[in-house]
């Protein structure tokens, strides 16, 4: 991957060019460059599908216009001074927002919306893990989660970010390096178990998690961060009455544009009213991309990780 100058991007139809101030970066881009992630862009390409940044081109038919502020989900092409984004999956970020919290927004919190709401149908009350509790989804998930009147139980790596989850609203936070999750869940909850698992993690993690389900209860997939694809038991949904389901947020945009928009209106809500926050410490100036995914990539960062050009 390499730094290089490229033509600018033309507007067409009802997209637009916007110049990029901040771009998402997310594990899935480490699988895609490596040509392990479900979409695999023809060579060569620039990673990067959630950017924030001011109009500076419309389509003729677009409804934006210059000067107006977008934060997009795209394909591919985020890690970039301009870039081309079309008109589903595209936001104007109201003018009290944020710019580089609005990148945060493409693809987390919907991502945590979609796996809390609309998948696992979670109801005040009821008892959420949320793995990865100090990274991007799992961040976004403990404060959705708590606004909606659950209680949380986050997992993470070592007591900085378990404690990072506390503060983020998790009641209570596991030292996945220091403590068993299952036997843990189990004490937290009495025996009984949790109501809904949020998983951005995959692979052991997964496994376990159906483990710790009560009965009745939901495992929402939504990535596979620890690099490897759990083969379910489903022995074990059948024995408890368990659902297991996934969230692919990026094609929600195809297949359900209707639900982007007002989606994306309650989050905005949300964060004036300071329900939400996202959780951004790291940030890199785009020459240093590769940097940004190898400490992804290590686990050796928090919450949203961000590029800027």
């Amino acid at each position: 991957m390499a730094l290089a100058e490229r033509p600018r991007p033309v507007a067409a139809g009802d997209g637009c060019v916007i110049r990029v101030e901040a771009a998402g970066v997310n594990f899935l881009d480490t699988l895609m460059i490596r040509g392990r992630y479900q979409v695999k862009p023809p060579l060569p390409f620039t990673p990067g599908i959630e950017v924030a940044g001011t109009v500076v081109e419309a389509g003729p038919q677009s409804s934006n216009r210059v000067g107006d502020r977008l934060c997009a989900l795209l394909d591919h092409g985020g890690f970039a001074d301009y870039v081309q984004v079309p008109s589903v999956g595209s936001e104007r970020i109201p003018a009290d927002f944020p710019i580089r919290e609005a990148v945060a927004l493409p693809i987390i919190y919907p991502t945590a919306h979609l796996a809390l709401r609309h998948r696992a149908n979670l109801r005040t009350g009821e008892t959420v893990l949320i793995h990865a509790g100090a990274g991007g989804v799992g961040s976004a998930a403990i404060q959705l989660a708590k606004h909606w009147g659950a209680r949380v139980i986050a997992t993470a790596g070592g007591p900085e970010k378990t404690a990072l989850c506390v503060e983020m609203g998790a009641d209570q936070a596991i030292d996945y390096s220091a403590q068993p999750i299952v036997e843990t869940v189990r004490e937290i909850t009495g025996g009984t178990g949790v109501d809904v698992v949020v998983d951005p993690v995959g692979g052991k993690i997964a496994t376990e998690s159906l483990r710790c389900l009560a009965w009745g209860g939901r495992l929402v997939i939504v990535g596979f961060a620890g690099g490897a694809i759990a083969d379910l038991p489903s022995n074990r949904l059948l024995l408890k009455n368990a659902a297991a389901m996934g969230v692919f947020w990026g094609e929600y945009r195809r297949h359900h544009p209707d639900v982007i928009p007002p989606m994306f209106a309650e989050l905005f809500e949300l964060r004036r009213q300071g329900i939400i926050k996202p959780l951004i410490r790291d940030i890199f100036p785009l020459a240093d991309a590769r940097q940004a995914l190898h400490a992804l990539a290590g686990r050796r960062t928090v919450g949203k990780v961000i590029l800027v050009p």
